[in-house]
């Protein structure tokens, strides 16, 4: 596993809009994006990473840290030094491990401050066995 230690610095929530406001199609964005790579030895690089939810007009959750990343330290921390890139593999991975351990955390964020989870919800569809479905245009209206 290349990710060897991954730590939450920073938490931040907000929700800009009153209780009990009806908001409709609310749109929630992610992101995970890398704001620093630095070489503590041959084979490890420390990788500083801001992971942002954002409720466009409602709200925001925010969470900063760094992972330790084994690897080729002094390859990644080059190429970010240069081009602000990192081996798509590498990328690969540390964007999930970012995702997979901010997700959770901002969905337990979002129900303690009363936004939605960042997270689609599953779709529950109700009916009787054996009915088909009608065909669907594609368009969803909430």
């Amino acid at each position: 596993m290349p990710v060897k230690n991954f730590e939450m610095v920073s938490i931040d929530a907000r929700r800009f809009s009153k209780p009990g406001e009806k908001h409709t199609n609310i749109r929630i964005d992610h992101n995970s994006s890398i704001i620093q790579i630095t070489e503590m030895n041959d084979k490890e690089a420390n990788i500083e990473y801001r992971f942002t939810a954002n409720y466009t007009g409602i709200g925001v959750i925010k969470i900063e840290g760094r992972i330790v990343y084994e690897g080729n330290a002094s390859e990644i921390s080059h190429m970010w030094a240069t081009e602000h890139k990192m081996p798509d593999d590498v990328a690969n991975q540390i964007h999930s491990a970012i995702m997979s351990n901010c997700l959770p955390e901002a969905v337990m964020l979002a129900r303690d401050i009363r936004l939605p989870p960042p997270i689609p919800m599953p779709q529950v569809k109700v009916g009787k066995q054996g009915e088909k479905a009608k065909p669907s245009s594609g368009i969803e209206v909430a």
